[in-house]
């Protein structure tokens, strides 16, 4: 795992745009923010091949992972959807065996807290979606859209909901982002004492870090930059509401109902800053996995209330990594057919040779 470098006595490179009192504060909440590591394997395509694919993949995960842990300490883990490769389609015993998957992955001490936002892979897309499937993924992971940590507030949105059809998921989806704001407006609105809102509702007087898997609206990937952005043929491509990014309208509206001071969202693979309306700066995370990406990458934040800090760590290139190990393997080889006198004469006398002269 690489960690961007800054400065001389800097240990973690921000490289966004941030207020840098968090990184030096005692107080502040370290976090990960991960995206799209989608587990397990697709039911429609379980060959001898995939399974050893997957197997791979979920092995570079899971190191990367438990390295973080242990590397960076954090205290919140966020993963930003998509956390299922196929659990639109899963069977029950399908969704069983990839849920078992992924708590062996992504295991971690009872003091982190692991916070989860659905993705398109996990419930489909808005036509796709369906009661059975929010509540079955909802029964893993806890559906709290609203929680307070260290005084911050987050926002956990089903983004995938915001279609803005008004169908009953969809409806129930923005009530739900409704009731949320009022609470936020009535924590901003403490030294007033509005008659709108009782005690019971406060939380801390802290802008929300908005927390989903859809990025806000967005015409393309065309200003987005760095080692882990879009490939440069593909940064021009139009988005597609709905499907790519949320629509304009939907996007307007959880600004406007929320007033986040950081969005994070992940669905594109590919890491993009974008500065919304009043400074709002929104973060796509990349992909966490291998499967969609040769050089994955995560965010480690430093939270407070009033400020935060992130840092971009990449973790290694699956190419380099499978060459290394193909490499290794190789030498071993012939290092043992070496030993046991099987190689062919050109090798052999080659071998003799390089003995003789340890010999000398």
């Amino acid at each position: 795992m690489r960690i961007k470098e800054s400065g001389k006595h800097s240990k973690k490179r921000p490289i966004f745009k941030f207020r840098s009192a968090a990184s030096e504060n005692e107080d502040a909440a370290p976090s990960l923010g991960l995206a799209s590591v989608q587990v397990g394997l697709n039911p429609r395509r379980r060959s001898l091949y995939t399974h050893l694919e997957a197997a791979i993949r979920e092995w570079q995960m899971e190191r990367a992972f438990q390295t973080a842990l242990w590397l960076l300490q954090p205290e919140v883990v966020f993963i930003l959807g998509d956390i299922f490769d196929e659990g639109k389609w899963s069977s029950p015993q399908a969704w069983a065996d990839d849920v078992e998957r992924f708590q062996k992955i992504f295991r971690h001490p009872h003091h982190v807290l692991l916070k989860v936002v659905a993705g398109n892979h996990d419930i489909g897309f808005h036509y796709q979606m369906s009661t059975y499937k929010i509540k079955r993924f909802e029964k893993v992971f806890n559906p709290e859209r609203l929680f307070s940590w260290k005084g911050i507030n987050f926002v956990m949105v089903n983004s995938v909901a915001l279609e803005g059809d008004g169908c009953n998921l969809c409806s129930e989806a923005e009530a739900e982002i409704i009731e949320i704001s009022h609470k936020l407006n009535c924590s901003r609105e403490q030294e007033h004492h509005s008659s709108r809102c009782t005690d019971e509702q406060l939380l801390p007087a802290s802008a929300p870090v908005l927390l989903q898997h859809f990025p806000l609206y967005r015409r393309s990937d065309a200003n987005c930059s760095g080692d882990d952005a879009a490939p440069l043929e593909e940064r021009d491509i139009p988005f597609k509401e709905r499907y790519d990014a949320l629509s304009r309208e939907a996007s307007q509206k959880l600004l406007w109902w929320l007033r986040p001071r950081l969005v994070l969202s992940g669905h594109t693979h590919s890491a993009c800053e974008v500065l919304h309306g009043a400074g709002t700066m929104e973060i796509s995370v990349p992909s966490f996995s291998w499967r969609n990406r040769n050089n994955p990458s995560f965010i480690m934040g430093m939270l407070t209330p009033t400020e935060y800090a992130l840092a971009k760590c990449y973790l290694p290139y699956e190419n380099t990594v499978l060459a290394t190990y193909c490499v290794a393997v190789g030498f071993l080889a012939v290092l043992m057919l070496a030993h046991f006198k099987l190689l062919a004469s050109p090798l052999l006398f080659g071998w003799n040779l390089l003995r003789k002269l340890k010999t000398t």
